[in-house]
């Protein structure tokens, strides 16, 4: 199955038009509106008609006679319900791409500007990022955009488990990922911030003499680890430990970095902890941060996007303000 987009610019004969391939149908915009098209995008990103709609500032009603449209023109549902969800058929799936490099390119043949000023140009970005880099770097990014660019809107978007697929498909503008876990990829990317693992204990616990952790006491401890998603995947610190086959007692579970050390307080639970965002929580819990007596290789924070972005001034301005607030950590 393929989609092929061609932008003619020459020639009458030479249209934009999608190949429908599976459906040996051609779709020519010669005979569509191509409004459309930015709805279909809506639709396709949102997954749901009503959300569409306030993206794109029409009514649920007329995005459902849009969708009817839609689904005509394209011979395909698009969108089907299962159970109280909107998925989306494989067809559209395989639209989501050349949909928005079309439509992009459309914008910035439209909206080309000489550069992009913060302080009068109105634009929106999406990021995605763990709730550890967005307490470290997405919250002086914010502030520093709140201050600086008041027409510059910011989507913060959770981590998301495939990463890479976010940068294709558009869902993001940005990604905020560790090296070790987005792997090797053609996608651009440049590094933001290094850390280094410790391990988080409750302030008075009643096993931990001074300030020195024994591998002894710490394999001895209940452990809260931080897992990711619904079949709970360990973060790296964790995983490195089970990689070298270390047993230890599981006893809490959690998606977020942030709930470690509240959740730590009063308990014997031990913890590893990244040490940047742990000294940002340390004045909200009774917690102290100790080496861990197991070597953890550091974690490397990099920001992540995709080609179709690298010469945009705007996307150049966002990707310098990160490079920024990561210098100013150090």
């Amino acid at each position: 199955m393929r989609r092929t987009t061609a932008l003619g610019s020459g020639s009458p004969g030479k249209l934009l038009r999608f190949d429908l391939a599976c459906t040996g149908k051609f779709v020519n915009l010669r005979n569509v509106d191509l409004n459309l098209l930015v709805i279909l995008d809506a639709l396709l990103t949102e997954r749901n008609v009503s959300r569409a709609g306030e993206r794109i500032g029409l009514s649920q009603s007329a995005m459902s006679a849009a969708l009817a449209r839609l689904r005509d023109i394209f011979h395909d549902p698009l969108l089907v319900r299962v159970g109280r969800d909107l998925v989306l058929t494989r067809n559209a799936e395989d639209l989501i791409v050349p949909l928005k490099e079309a439509l992009g390119k459309i914008e910035q043949t439209l909206m080309r500007r000489p550069g992009f000023d913060p302080a009068t140009d109105a634009r929106t970005f999406s990021v995605s990022a763990s709730d550890y880099a967005g307490l470290i770097l997405l919250t002086p990014l914010v502030r520093m955009i709140a201050n600086e660019a008041p027409n510059v809107t910011i989507h913060l978007l959770p981590r998301a488990r495939d990463a890479a697929r976010v940068l294709h498909t558009n869902q993001a503008d940005i990604v905020i990922e560790p090296v070790e876990l987005f792997g090797h990829s053609d996608y651009p990317s440049s590094l933001l911030l290094t850390d280094r693992w410790l391990c988080a204990v409750d302030a008075h616990h009643p096993d931990i003499r001074g300030d020195v952790l024994t591998e002894q006491c710490f394999l001895g401890l209940p452990h809260l680890v931080y897992g990711i998603g619904n079949d709970r995947q360990l973060n790296l610190a964790d995983q490195h430990l089970a990689d070298l086959g270390i047993r230890r007692r599981i006893e809490v579970t959690v998606e977020s970095f942030l709930l470690n050390p509240f959740m730590i307080e009063g308990t014997r639970l031990v913890s590893l902890v990244l040490q940047r965002a742990a000294e940002r929580l340390l004045g909200s819990a009774d917690i102290k941060l100790l080496e861990s007596p197991i070597a953890v290789p550091d974690i490397h924070e990099a920001m992540y996007w995709h080609p179709r972005h690298t010469t945009d001034p705007g996307h150049q301005w966002l990707r310098d303000q990160l490079q920024s607030v990561a210098a100013a950590l150090d």
